[in-house]
């Protein structure tokens, strides 16, 4: 019996130490800190913040209108494949006296004694470096059309960046209706407390209580304007680009720019996209001209044939080439040269108007800065102070409740006012890049 006795004991105690290992391993398991990729995967819950960078950066990758304007690109490349393409050569033969009605009469004999066969080849030879002509053109026409890609792009921008300060501007009118309906609720209860105290009137209060639901009314109407503008920005930056409770990252500040108008409209010259398109509009022009008059230039037609005739082999060498009596291209040649004047027309217009809309920009954002510096320098503090004293001088008594309610009524109006016009600003600023053609502004 004894050793029946030490075998169980010694089960048990394996019973036991595996119970121990598989506690300490659960113990292990739950000290050890998740991977990072949980981590990272925690770190995206909640609404998604995008920057105005990462904004624009979205829509020059997903916009669906942007996309659809680069596979001109992609277009055009494919037609300087085909312009680069030579002539195909031309093969024909014919088999000539077969008796298809008379099944009899086949035989090797007659078909080598009484039958004519023909085998040929011709190739057409271009001459007038037409097919150089045309792949130059082709690359004229594809380098235009990258540049007014870019030109979307650049209009693409603008459109991103005004949009994203209207959702700001959205943001800021929410924030500052949702503190004035916290504030003004506490003037609501305080005269609740005041007229059920016998010291204030019903009229009053009830005033002040219609007061409370106009600034109620515009929290609700100012969170409205706030997804309709989300909904506005997200379309552009392509619907499926952010998540459906995005938002965005920053808020509405000025911006000084301290860049003189005429180094803005040097460095427009220099970056326009649409400037630049005007210029390669000119060498695509030209290189459409050469192309019409190598068209001109007369072609030869080369062939050789092989005969067989009645048991004779014989070889036969054809050149064609066309008289150019009366077709010379004359009417091709002299429209492409009308139309390099009509691009380079259209080349100083361009320039002109890139110029004009730097100074319009230029002076249009000078324009909004002065009225974001007079709130800045006076008018807020002005509007705040005079809410203050007014408040302070109605809870003792000094001041009416019109006077109060007009000086709450003006701050709010001067607060609105003050964001409008910063927007404005930005959206001036903005509307600058546009106009020079990059960001970077000096």
């Amino acid at each position: 019996m004894r050793p029946s006795q030490d075998s169980a004991a010694s089960c048990a105690r394996g019973q036991v130490a595996t119970r121990t290992i598989i506690l300490l391993i659960a113990f292990l398991g739950a000290c050890i800190p998740p991977p990072a990729r949980s981590q990272g995967n925690a770190s995206l819950q909640g609404p998604v913040k995008i920057t105005l960078d990462e904004a624009i950066q979205l829509a020059l990758k997903h916009n669906h209108a942007l996309l659809a304007a680069r596979t001109t690109i992609d277009q055009d490349e494919a037609l300087e494949v085909q312009a680069n393409l030579r002539p195909n050569p031309t093969i024909f033969g014919d088999w000539e006296y077969l008796p298809l009605f008379s099944p009899s009469a086949w035989s090797g004999s007659y078909l080598q004694n009484s039958t004519e066969a023909d085998l040929g080849l011709s190739y057409l030879f271009e001459r007038g470096k037409k097919r150089q002509h045309r792949l130059r053109a082709a690359r004229d026409v594809t380098a235009q059309a990258r540049s007014l890609v870019a030109d979307n792009e650049r209009t693409l921008t603008f459109n991103v960046a005004s949009q994203f300060f209207n959702v700001e501007l959205a943001e800021s009118t929410l924030e500052l209706a949702e503190r004035d309906v916290k504030s003004f609720q506490q003037t609501v209860d305080v005269s609740e407390i005041t007229y059920k105290a016998g010291g204030m009137s019903e009229d009053d209060y009830l005033k002040i209580e219609l007061q409370l639901l106009q600034y109620q009314t515009d929290y609700e109407q100012s969170l409205m304007a706030k997804d309709q503008e989300l909904d506005d920005l997200r379309n552009m930056l392509g619907y499926d680009a952010v998540p459906t409770d995005y938002d965005v990252a920053g808020t509405l500040a000025y911006e000084p720019l301290t860049a003189k108008m005429e180094d803005l409209q040097l460095k427009a010259l220099q970056n326009r996209p649409d400037l630049r398109a005007a210029q390669q509009g000119v060498t695509a022009a030209r290189s459409q001209w050469e192309l019409q008059k190598s068209e001109g230039k007369v072609d030869v037609t080369g062939q050789f044939n092989y005969s067989h005739v009645s048991d004779l082999n014989t070889a036969t060498v054809y050149v064609s080439v066309p008289l150019p009596v009366f077709n010379r291209n004359q009417g091709n040649i002299a429209q492409a040269r009308y139309a390099i004047t009509q691009t380079q027309e259209q080349e100083k217009g361009t320039a002109d108007q890139v110029m004009t809309d730097v100074h319009d920009a230029y002076m249009s954002l000078l324009e909004n800065e002065r009225i974001v510096q007079l709130y800045e320098s006076r008018y807020l503090q002005a509007a705040e102070k005079d809410r203050e004293i007014s408040e302070f001088a109605y809870k003792h008594g000094a001041a009416s409740l019109l006077d109060y309610l007009d000086a709450e009524r003006t701050y709010r109006a001067t607060q609105l006012a003050y964001r409008q016009a910063l927007a404005s600003y930005l959206t001036a600023l903005e509307q600058l890049r546009e106009a020079v053609g990059t960001r970077n502004l000096p």
